[in-house]
């Protein structure tokens, strides 16, 4: 089977929320779904980031994480906080950070779940700055999957650019934020990236 979220797509996706973020001059960061804890990993490793947050519902998910993050974390230092949750719920502790990223993890909410997400982290916690990536569905003829085929078995959906942009604009409308698109990864002239990138900014941070 091949293994289409490769390491490099998966670094370089990683890499350029980091300089997104370090452009922004962030320094409280929200993970939304942080699973593993990949991107805290390579945020924990520039000292300009000084509170990180991850939220996963998955136990086991998190777990792994607590064990991955431990070697960059200095004991009793409160940088670093782990929550065992979803992210559609209201966590008003997590409110107005300067940033927070969605990495490959709204497509695995049902889409009915989708106007939830919005209240939660659009209304609810307002960061700054949002950064959502997701697979474009366009692009997966070139892996060579079958129409309707989902790059991994848990995803509820998977969208074409068009479907993506009408639901960001919308989202960003709604709630007070501005959203430019971009892609991760070889693109091609035709079919786009093979991860989506939208960009929001809060347009009133007050």
């Amino acid at each position: 089977m091949l293994d289409i979220e490769h390491l490099d797509l998966h670094q370089q996706r990683l890499m350029r929320v980091v300089g997104m973020m370090r452009t922004h001059g962030a320094k409280r960061v929200l993970d939304l779904g942080c699973g593993t804890g990949g991107l805290l990993q390579h945020l924990l490793r520039d000292r300009q980031f000084e509170t990180l947050v991850g939220v996963e519902q998955n136990g086991e998910l998190l777990a792994q994480a607590k064990l991955r993050l431990s070697p960059y974390v200095e004991p009793g230092s409160g940088r670093l906080a782990l929550i065992c949750g979803s992210y559609a719920e209201n966590h008003p502790g997590l409110k107005d950070f300067d940033a927070a990223a969605m990495l490959e993890t709204i497509e695995h909410v049902p889409p009915e779940g989708l106007s939830k997400v919005e209240r939660a982290v659009f209304s609810g916690l307002r960061p700054r700055l949002l950064v959502i990536t997701t697979p474009n569905q366009e692009y997966n003829p070139l892996y060579g999957m079958a129409p309707g085929e989902f790059r991994d078995p848990d995803h509820k959906f998977e969208w074409g650019r068009s479907r993506f942009r009408d639901w960001c604009v919308g989202v960003a409308r709604r709630n007070g934020y501005s959203v430019r698109f971009s892609g991760v990864g070889e693109a091609h002239p035709d079919l786009g990236h093979p991860s989506q990138l939208a960009e929001f900014h809060h347009t009133d941070p007050g």
